[in-house]
C-alpha cells in the first residue's frame, strides 16, 4: 500500500476517534424539550428580562396583544435573526421573526413585501402566527416551536414530543437555547427598574466555526463550554444548513481574553 495513502487512513481514523466524542451523542444535548418548556411555563414565563432588547417596545405590545409572553418573542427573535430587521433567508423568509413570504404573510394580513422590514410589524406578525399556534397546540410550546419552524400541516397536534421531524426538535431545542440567554437573571413578579438595565449588542461576537448540521454547532458548543466555562459561547442558525458557534464579547478586553483562552484549548479562529 502507498505509504502516503496509508498515513491518510490513520489520520482520518485518529480524527474519528477524536470527534466522535464530542460529535456521538446527539440524543443527550437537549434532553427532554418538551419538559423544558413546560417547566418555562410553569416557573419562568411570568419572568421580565433584565436584559434591554431591541425593539422592546415592539415586542411589549404584540405580548400584550396576543397574551403571550415577553421572553417567548425574544428567545424567537433572536434565534430567528438575532434581532436584525433586515434579515433575509434563502428560504424566502424576512425580517426579524423571519416571516415566510407570500404564504405566511398574507395569511397574517400582510401583502407587500417591504412590510416585513418594518420591526414592529415583522413582529406582531411573528406574535399573531405563535398565538394561532400556540391555541392550536393547546399550549404545548415544543409543538409550537416545531411548527413554527416546519409549518402545522407537519406536526399534528397529538404528536409525541419525540415523534416530530428531527429538524423540527432541534429547532425548539435551539430555540429553547435563546430562552436560557433571554431569561437570564430575569425577575418577577412585574417589569424590573429601567435604570441600569444593561442594553443587548448583537454584533459583539465573534465566529469560531460553522456546520451544516444543527447538531454539531449544539455539541461543540456544548464541548468548549463544558472546558471552558467562563467564555460567553453561543451558536446560531445563519441560514440554510448553516449553523455557527460564536463567542460574544462586550468589550475589547474581553474579547482578547476570550481569544487567549480559546486558543489555549486549541481552538484556531477562522480568518485570525
Amino acid at each position: 500500500m502507498n505509504f502516503f495513502i496509508l498515513i491518510n487512513i490513520i489520520l482520518c481514523i485518529l480524527l474519528f476517534e477524536f470527534l466522535n466524542p464530542v460529535f456521538g451523542h446527539t440524543k443527550e444535548i437537549v434532553p427532554n424539550i418538551a419538559e423544558l418548556w413546560d417547566r418555562y411555563k410553569a416557573n419562568d414565563a411570568g419572568k421580565y428580562p433584565t436584559i434591554k432588547f431591541p425593539y422592546e417596545h415592539c415586542f411589549k405590545l404584540a405580548a400584550r396583544k396576543y397574551d403571550l409572553t415577553i421572553s417567548l418573542l425574544l428567545a424567537v427573535a433572536r434565534g430567528e435573526s438575532n434581532f436584525n430587521p433586515k434579515a433575509k433567508s434563502n428560504r424566502n423568509c424576512h425580517g426579524i421573526m423571519q416571516i415566510l413570504w407570500p404564504q405566511t404573510a398574507k395569511h397574517l394580513g400582510i401583502y407587500r413585501l417591504e412590510a416585513l422590514y418594518h420591526p414592529c410589524t415583522n413582529i406582531d406578525a411573528g406574535a399573531k402566527y405563535l398565538r394561532e399556534l400556540v391555541d392550536h397546540y393547546d399550549g404545548n410550546y415544543h409543538l409550537v416551536l416545531a411548527a413554527y419552524n416546519y409549518g402545522p400541516s407537519r406536526i399534528r397536534k397529538n404528536s409525541k414530543p419525540n415523534r416530530i421531524p428531527n429538524g423540527a426538535q432541534w429547532y425548539s431545542s435551539y430555540i429553547y437555547h435563546h430562552l436560557k440567554y433571554v431569561t437570564q437573571g430575569a425577575v418577577s413578579p412585574g417589569r424590573p427598574n429601567a435604570n441600569g438595565r444593561p442594553v443587548y449588542s448583537p454584533d459583539n461576537r465573534i465566529e469560531i466555526i460553522t456546520f451544516n448540521k444543527p447538531y454539531r454547532a449544539a455539541s461543540y458548543y456544548q464541548h468548549l463550554q463544558s472546558r471552558a466555562p467562563g467564555l460567553k459561547l453561543e451558536w446560531y442558525r445563519i441560514g440554510l444548513g448553516r449553523y455557527q458557534v460564536a463567542m460574544r464579547y462586550t468589550d475589547k478586553r474581553a474579547l482578547n481574553e476570550g481569544k487567549k483562552t480559546l486558543k489555549n484549548l486549541g481552538v484556531k479562529l477562522k480568518g485570525r
